[in-house]
């Protein structure tokens, strides 16, 4: 069996009513020409028998073409309407057609019995010419219907070969050339009937898979759904997990700093190290896995601007000062001047997982954050005096879950974390489509660099220069305002500002600390010099309405800092709007005192 025959079986069969649709398409979109040719073909009948046949014969015959030929045009134009309004029927439409198909046929096939022997060998020529032309016309829309199209042949044959049989000198063989004729024409109607049924098969086919296709991208679309829907259901799991045990962690590292705060112990004081180094892990870990996750189900979205690198590295000094001050490393910046055109937050978060590996792997020496122009780009870097990082590891670096090896052993605070700080900083650059290479050498350091756009300044920027929070700074005579509905939280900040010389209001609800401020009495307490709120409250209110109570008593200008474990609501924007700075539970005791020191202006 050829592939031709396998492939013509494979081919579904087409059923009687596909068959009548597009029989009734075909026969209506050829229509017009066919009455075009029809009416030109009575036009020469009529003028070449005019001189030779008697005129009441000629003229019923043309009369009753063109009544015929006029009615099958006005149900032309209604078929036309009615395919414009979406409304058709095939059945009665193809009758239609069929009763006119008949009837011109039968009018085509008296023609010879009327006027044959009434003209000479011209004026039977076109009679020969105008029925063979308007029967090997009807195939291609009458052979599609067995009965019709063989019942429409005899009506144009039969009369003519008999005819020519009687009236020609020539009869017989007229007669037999014309029944060749004939068999041809039902030859070839029968091979079209054939190519018709495969074309309606293939096109049955193609709907077939069009309808199968529809289905898969149906499935598709609600299985990327049910995707999307999980992926939403993880990072919404996991945001819902980090806010719960961040409550937790956060109180426990304020009590033990508030611990060390009151033992002069040394082991004591080892211990609440150690407690804040593990909650400070901790809070790395909750924010890597969020991140990934975010980037992950197309949660960051790249809003690029023009923004000044200065504030940027504010931000960052601020964050990892004392966390390098801890670890005896000197943090610089260099190149704040310039200004670039990408989205500040992610390169921020970007700068914050570079500077936080640096320190991380770096024990002597320090960490070096600059900027500088290269031809028409920005060149952010950071250095660093660290471990290094191997030639053969330097490929898998921005892997998931990898973490570097070394000769050495390494200390604790090298080995913790998910191994996804610089897979979140590549998938970052990548989205800002910013390129991100490193060079290192063991025992030397490390640089990373990104290539960015250069921006410009804006038309009005403020220059301040930003000061240096101390770690040893007192908060004597300073009133903080703290509305906290974590009952542990609230007690460790208590303890814990207390310790620290404030004096400490404290809140549980909006409402609670509004009504505080509005019975608010100079001559007994002190004017809050600091405010600082968690975000979600109680009764579906949030810190931001706090800020706004307070501000609206005792000034625009009340400094306030907003403390939260939920990740997935984006602060930043409102933070720039409201003027406070957020920081993310657990927070370490030296963040928060750094903190404190800088919203408060202490040197």
């Amino acid at each position: 069996m050829s592939l031709a025959t396998a492939a013509e079986r494979a081919l579904p069969t087409p059923s009687d009513a596909i068959l009548l649709e597009d029989s009734t398409r075909l026969v209506y979109r050829q229509h017009s020409a066919a009455l075009i040719g029809q009416f030109l073909g009575v036009l020469a009948v009529t003028m070449a028998f005019w001189q030779h046949a008697p005129h009441p014969i000629l003229l019923g015959w043309t009369g009753s073409f063109t009544l015929l030929w006029a009615l099958r045009f006005v149900n032309l134009l209604s078929y036309e309407r009615a395919v414009l309004q979406n409304r058709v029927d095939p059945g009665p439409w193809y009758r239609r057609w069929k009763i006119g198909a008949i009837l011109s046929a039968a009018l085509w096939g008296v023609v010879p019995v009327l006027l044959y022997r009434h003209g000479g060998h011209f004026e039977r020529l076109v009679v020969m010419l105008a029925v063979y032309s308007y029967a090997i016309g009807s195939v291609p829309y009458m052979a599609a219907h067995t009965r019709l199209f063989i019942g429409c042949m005899a009506m144009y044959f039969v009369p003519m070969i008999t005819i020519t049989a009687i009236y020609d000198a020539q009869g017989l063989q007229i007669a037999g050339v014309w029944g060749l004729m004939c068999l041809c024409v039902l030859t070839l109607g029968h091979a079209f009937r054939n190519m018709f049924g495969e074309m309606v098969g293939l096109r049955m086919h193609t709907q077939e898979l069009a309808h199968k296709l529809r289905g898969e991208m149906k499935a598709a679309e609600a299985a990327q759904r049910d995707a999307e829907a999980a992926n939403r259901a993880k990072t919404q799991f996991f945001a819902a997990a980090s806010h719960d045990l961040r409550q937790p962690l956060h109180a426990l590292g304020l009590f033990a700093e508030a611990l060390r705060n009151r033992s002069k112990d040394v082991e004591v004081a080892h211990l609440v190290n150690s407690i804040n180094s593990s909650v400070d892990a901790l809070e790395g870990l909750f924010s890597e896995l969020l991140d990934i996750t975010k980037i992950d189900t197309g949660g960051v979205d790249i809003e690029p601007e023009h923004f000044a690198m200065r504030d940027l590295f504010t931000r960052i000094q601020l964050h990892f000062e004392p966390i390098a001050f801890e670890k005896g490393l000197m943090l610089s910046f260099h190149g704040e001047q310039h200004h670039c055109y990408a989205d500040p937050l992610v390169v921020e978060r970007i700068l914050r997982n570079l500077v936080s590996n640096a320190i991380r792997y770096t024990e002597d020496g320090g960490v070096l954050v600059s900027c500088r122009k290269r031809g028409d780009q920005l060149c952010l870097q950071v250095w660093d005096t660290g471990i290094g990082i191997a030639d053969k590891e330097q490929g898998r670096i921005f892997e998931e879950f990898y973490q570097t090896q070394s000769n050495r052993p390494l200390q604790p605070h090298h080995r913790k974390g998910l191994g996804l700080g610089l897979a979140i900083v590549k998938r970052l650059a990548d989205l800002m489509s910013a390129p991100l290479t490193l060079r290192s050498r063991v025992g030397r350091g490390t640089v990373f660099t990104l290539m960015l756009p250069i921006g410009r300044a804006p038309r009005m920027q403020p220059v301040s220069n930003a000061p240096k929070p101390s770690l040893g700074v007192t908060l004597d005579r300073r009133h903080i305002v703290v509305v906290e509905d974590e009952l542990a939280v609230l007690e460790g900040l208590q303890v814990l500002l207390k310790g620290w010389g404030a004096t400490v209001s404290a809140f549980d609800s909006v409402a609670a600390v509004s009504a505080w401020a509005e019975g608010f009495d100079p001559d007994t307490t002190p004017r809050p010099d600091l405010l600082m709120v968690d975000y979600r409250l109680p009764n579906q209110r949030t810190g931001i309405e706090a800020i706004k109570v307070l501000r609206d008593i005792f000034g625009p200008a009340l400094p306030a800092i907003l403390v939260t474990g939920s990740t997935m609501t984006q602060h930043e924007e409102e933070a720039r709007q409201h003027q406070f700075h957020v920081l993310l539970k657990p927070v370490v005791p030296t963040k928060l005192r750094a903190m404190i020191a800088f919203k408060l202006g202490l040197r």
